[in-house]
């Protein structure tokens, strides 16, 4: 069986995560891609424009954001899930969720990662399912539920506080037999702006988790806050903040502008190899 893990894990380039969200309501696209087709076109125009993985989304999860049902999630992602590999069949889906079902629905249909926000906390049937279907797990951070994350969070010390949070969540994956892990710090979820940056200027320290870390600043609030920047502007601190995180040893970037991202990772390997443009 096709194990895409081992693509992760031995690839010497950090990979891209195109963003896919299905919703009416995400920050930064809501209701661009709610149409099946929309959604799939996109999908496969990410795809073409470099995205190694599409992130699939049903629920949005940014500050604020209402939970929506099961039911209403499984029909939004579910059949672009379908479509796409219809269409891609080598796509590599990440289901963007924080409920079991969905996730199960997700993986018979093809899908091969679990990009959970919740790190198993919202619903600890995730890593049954995961473990089940021989997934791979993305464990991320987060501090309270979207609806109320952003309201006055508080930590004495961000980045220990937030390793010590995916230690514990690894340990429970372990415990379900998960090894394919991939490990986020949440930038965005439950932290003030300042405590983004403190896990970014620190982001080696995860290192000693000894599983990749995927990294997801694309158009987010952090940019915004720090620069006053409105949300259609905030293109090129998204490029420095991504070329950033690649430096200090991120092994996956999500993000919506994945040419841009594909740009920066040929570039930093050309700076790296300079040789490679030899005959250029």
């Amino acid at each position: 069986m096709f194990d895409y893990f081992d693509n992760v894990i031995k690839s010497t380039s950090p990979l891209i995560m195109g963003i896919v969200n299905v919703t009416p309501d995400s920050f930064s696209d809501g209701g661009k891609y709610l149409n099946i087709d929309a959604a799939v076109n996109h999908a496969i125009n990410l795809i073409e424009n470099g995205a190694d993985i599409i992130d699939i989304g049903g629920e949005s999860t940014r500050p604020g954001a209402e939970s929506v049902t099961i039911e209403e999630e499984i029909q939004r992602v579910i059949p672009v899930i379908e479509k796409l590999l219809s269409l891609s069949p080598k796509a590599v889906i990440s289901i963007d969720t924080t409920k079991s079902e969905v996730a199960e629905k997700a993986l018979e249909s093809g899908a091969l990662i679990v990009n959970d926000i919740s790190g198993g906390t919202f619903d600890k049937n995730i890593f049954s399912v995961t473990k089940k279907y021989d997934a791979i797990l993305v464990l991320m951070h987060i501090k309270g539920k979207p609806e109320t994350m952003q309201d006055a969070p508080y930590y004495d010390n961000v980045v220990l506080e937030v390793k010590d949070f995916l230690l514990k969540q690894i340990k429970i994956a372990n415990d379900y037999g998960i090894q394919k892990i991939i490990i986020d710090p949440g930038i965005g979820f439950g932290k003030k702006v300042f405590e983004n940056y403190e896990l970014l200027k620190n982001l080696k320290e995860f290192y000693n988790l000894k599983y990749p870390v995927l990294i997801g600043v694309s158009r987010k609030s952090l940019i915004g806050k720090a620069l006053n920047l409105d949300i259609h502007d905030r293109e090129n601190a998204t490029t420095i903040m991504e070329m950033f995180a690649i430096q200090n040893g991120a092994k996956i970037i999500r993000t919506h502008n994945v040419k841009n991202t594909r740009e920066i990772i040929q570039l930093l390997s050309f700076i790296n190899n300079p040789k490679q443009l030899l005959y250029v």
